[in-house]
């Protein structure tokens, strides 16, 4: 059955953050100079990303937009690494990097494609404020932006991908999950959302070692986006 909507990871999937953090940290580092490799520093930002979640999917804490928690996890690498954070304006315009995520190549096309037959959304542990950002600064956009906010926890806690197609008026069969990560397919697929697998094998640099290639039966394998668009059409 051809999904209603497609609902979409962001983080990785849609946008490469490694490239944009390490852009940011490098004009940082020429404010407030530091021996450290910014990519580096990008994936000791990043590391800290699913485990800055677990209190709030397992109920330990209260939910927490990710711009706190991207903020606190760099003020704990900023301490860990021993980097200069500058002023507060500073540390926050570093938060900020990731609502200026550069969009993979083929994104933009191939959302604005599919977006002429199937309802695209976003399903990301971003809240509505840094999605929207993110849309307008690489030029795409959504028919609905869907993930944390609405559902109240962060994936890949089920809660996130029910309550998402509940969102839509949609069962989860008639929702395709739409990722990168075959961890996040497998969640999705568990509360019976069909699957699409992208592949993104540099996401975490020249040598990434998980994720270079689909790890079960998803619905649809696809090299990219505008790859998808061919499989849905």
């Amino acid at each position: 059955m051809k999904p209603k909507a497609l609902l979409f990871d962001v983080f990785g999937t849609v946008v490469n953050w490694r490239s944009g953090l390490i852009r940011d940290l490098q004009t940082h580092f020429t404010r407030y100079p530091s021996r450290l490799d910014p990519a580096i520093v990008a994936d000791a930002w990043r590391a800290e990303y699913q485990p800055s979640m677990t209190p709030i999917r397992d109920g330990t804490r209260p939910f927490t937009k990710l711009d706190v928690l991207h903020r606190e996890n760099l003020l704990k690498i900023g301490a860990d690494l021993q980097f200069d954070l500058g002023t507060d304006a500073d540390t926050d315009w570093l938060v900020q990097a990731w609502h200026r995520l550069p969009a993979w190549p083929d994104s933009v096309s191939g959302i604005n494609t599919l977006k002429e037959s199937t309802i695209c959304a976003s399903q990301s542990n971003g809240h509505i404020a840094l999605s929207v950002n993110l849309a307008r600064y690489n030029g795409f956009s959504w028919d609905a932006i869907l993930g944390s906010e609405v559902v109240g926890t962060y994936k890949p806690a089920p809660r996130s991908y029910i309550g998402a197609c509940d969102a839509l008026g949609l069962s989860p069969n008639e929702c395709m999950m739409v990722a990168a990560h075959n961890a996040d397919l497998a969640a999705a697929r568990q509360c019976g959302l069909q699957t699409a697998f992208i592949q993104r094998p540099t996401e975490y640099g020249p040598n990434q070692t998980t994720d270079l290639k689909a790890e079960d039966n998803w619905s649809i394998v696809a090299r990219d986006l505008l790859d998808l668009v061919a499989h849905l059409t």
